[in-house]
């Protein structure tokens, strides 16, 4: 880190939204500050995808040599911590780390990415990211084929049931309470190749996070390759509803077509503020960011 302590943009989260945001601003010699706590909410997952030229690649490489590239440009620096408080202050921002480390600056982008909510499910945090996962586009090739679940109800259910159908003729959609489907849903449900069980999941089986069986309350069991599922999440870091960001009614931090917050000077990115959630995404929406910030600085400056 150098020895400046305010800058053109500080960006809270150091992953691929917070990375590609910096490395645009890097280009345009601005002055720029990551904060990075170090625990990136796919740490557990082996393998990215659907993101090119990185197909296959483990999650910490991708982030790891993003990083190096990024700190590459001179008027980039890094501090590893926790950052805990936000104020606004005249010409900008302040914040705070858990560390005690107090910094200023004039843009805020937020890339701090939401904290998935894992339901009481023995085995199921452990395999969460691995063969329990969240999107056909990341994982779904790799489990092609293969005897699949659902552990989901209602629209969410059916959304994910009608993508994954390309995928395998084997789907369970285990909803863990009475189904709720409309008279359109059910009718498209009736599908040999799709099963509906309401019997309340309690375990999720596994070997060092590869699934091997769904448990339900009744003690009865169902081997799987893979069980997506839908959790809630909430915000990864409160600094932003703090400073008075707007969140949607899906609990996103709200944004305008150029990542843009409800607050001027703030901008948000990745996961934090998008449904389509993937390392590609991230990528894109930070370097949109970077440049949309930059902008704002130019505008105030020339």
């Amino acid at each position: 880190m150098t020895d400046t302590k305010y800058y053109d943009v500080i960006i809270i989260g150091g992953s691929y939204a917070g990375l590609s945001a910096a490395m645009a601003l890097g280009r345009l010699l601005r002055n720029v500050l990551i904060i990075d706590s170090g625990l990136p909410c796919n740490r557990q997952t082996p393998h990215s995808h659907n993101f090119i030229t990185q197909d296959g690649e483990k999650p910490g490489v991708i982030a790891a040599k993003a990083k190096a590239q990024v700190l590459h440009y001179s008027t980039v620096a890094f501090l590893t911590g926790l950052a805990v408080r936000g104020a606004k202050i005249e010409n900008g921002f302040e914040i705070t780390t858990q560390e005690g480390e107090v910094v200023k600056g004039r843009k805020l982008i937020f890339a701090t990415g939401i904290k998935d909510i894992m339901p009481d499910i023995m085995g199921f945090s452990d395999c969460w990211g691995i063969s329990v996962i969240h999107c056909p586009y990341c994982h779904g090739y790799e489990f092609r084929d293969q005897k699949t679940g659902i552990m989901a109800n209602g629209e969410r259910a059916f959304h994910i049931a009608s993508l994954v159908s390309n995928l395998t003729n084997n789907i369970t959609i285990m909803t863990s309470g009475k189904a709720d489907f409309n008279a359109g849903q059910l009718a498209k449900l009736q599908n040999p190749n799709i099963q509906v069980v309401e019997t309340e999941v309690t375990e999720i089986e596994h070997e060092n996070g590869h699934l091997r069986s769904v448990v339900f309350s009744d003690g009865s069991k169902t081997d799987f390759k893979a069980v997506y599922a839908a959790v809630p999440f909430t915000q990864h870091s409160d600094i932003p509803v703090s400073l008075g960001c707007e969140l949607t009614a899906q609990g996103h931090i709200k944004v305008d077509s150029f990542q843009k917050t409800t607050i001027d000077g703030i901008f948000a990115c990745g996961d934090n503020s998008a449904m389509m959630r993937s390392v590609a995404n991230a990528v894109y929406s930070g370097n949109l960011t970077g440049a949309m910030a930059n902008k704002e600085l130019t505008d105030d400056q020339f």
